[in-house]
């Protein structure tokens, strides 16, 4: 069973190598090695002449897929509702939690979900044989609904109060798109990228009368899928954080640089109040040279995926070394009025904050 897929082409993600080529060899070594049954979960909407790369390098694979000795099954989820949050389905929380009003490019947009589970059955099903072979069969619940609607569903089971859809205007989504796609050049994969908004404006519907025919039961709606996976306080938690993610992140990075280069372009006053407590000239310049140049490559470094882990371990070691010099050299600056050593506290816990909320899966 072949689930491997990508939104969009990044650092971390090859679409044509994901969706094509690998499934392409994928049959190859099935037809090789006597494996007979291959099941193949592509997606909605896929279509070789797509001019959008998801879809189309989707279609591709399938085609391999369709065309190989093997007895296949081609299974295309529509929106999959899962335990786990990640891609879109954590977007959709983090929506539905905002605060006061759910904002919702598209709003109009129709949707159809399914469960998890519904997607294991069906996988199981073809795997063990129960199903015809050489069929294209779409899992989705029977009844479309606009994402507002969908929003409010999340929202609901989120366990918040009501709160009205507001209409993004699509020139907003498609500059936070773009913003997203530059995310996704340093790594970062952003479920809300312009692969994602052109999949929503065409809508996420399908066919869902051959799955009713074949489970011999209507596809569970929303409602029945939310309602079987209970929503408690992690599930809160997760929601309100997820858009957070970016701005601490943001924030940090933006601290770190610029307290670099203002280290930089200051650096004989922040050198004067080192020699004012005993140091050799030279040193103290050296330390506040040698401090700056470290703050911003850790600020920059961060906001590159595969380097956000050093850089936040490294942002706890130098906070917890300027620290150690402030009350080993300068203890009185524990006082200043400003408060320029203690705010380094605060940030240290939002390094922390950042560390926890990393991981993606």
């Amino acid at each position: 069973m072949n689930a491997a897929g990508a939104l969009q082409d990044g650092p971390r993600d090859h679409l044509d190598a994901i969706h094509r080529r690998s499934v392409a060899a994928l049959v190859t070594a099935c037809e090789q090695a006597g494996v007979r049954r291959l099941v193949q979960i592509s997606a909605i909407g896929a279509d070789l002449g797509s001019d959008d790369a998801f879809f189309r390098t989707k279609a591709e694979g399938d085609r391999a897929v369709a065309s190989s000795s093997l007895d296949w099954t081609i299974l295309r989820p529509g929106l999959v509702f899962a335990p786990a949050a990640y891609g879109g389905t954590a977007l959709l929380r983090a929506l539905a939690a905002f605060p006061c009003f759910v904002p919702a490019v598209l709003a109009d947009r129709p949707i159809q979900t399914v469960s998890v589970t519904e997607v294991a059955e069906a996988v199981s099903r073809a795997v063990g044989g129960s199903l015809a072979q050489g069929q294209v069969i779409d899992l989705v619940e029977e009844r479309a609904r606009p994402l507002g609607a969908v929003l409010l569903e999340f929202r609901a089971w989120l366990g918040l109060s009501k709160a009205p859809v507001v209409a993004v205007p699509a020139i907003v989504g498609r500059l936070a798109a773009k913003v997203a796609d530059g995310l996704g050049l340093l790594g970062w994969r952003s479920p809300l990228r312009s692969a994602a908004l052109a999949a929503l404006e065409k809508g996420v519907t399908g066919n869902a009368k051959p799955w009713t025919e074949i489970a011999g039961r209507s596809p569970q709606p929303l409602e029945a899928t939310l309602a079987a996976v209970p929503a408690h306080v992690q599930e809160r938690w997760f929601a309100r954080l997820w858009l957070l993610k970016p701005v601490v992140f943001a924030a940090l990075s933006a601290f770190w640089l610029v307290s670099g280069i203002v280290g930089l372009a200051r650096h004989n006053v922040a050198a004067d109040i080192l020699t004012s407590r005993g140091l050799p000239d030279g040193l103290a310049l050296g330390m506040v040279l040698a401090g700056s140049v470290a703050d911003i490559v850790v600020g920059a470094a961060v906001v590159v995926r595969p380097f956000a882990r050093s850089a936040l371990m490294a942002m706890i070691a130098i906070t917890l070394l300027y620290l150690a010099a402030a009350a080993a050299l300068a203890p009185d600056l524990w006082l200043d009025p400003l408060g320029a050593i203690v705010k380094a506290v605060p940030t240290l816990c939002l390094v922390l904050v950042a560390l926890a909320i990393l991981e993606e899966r």
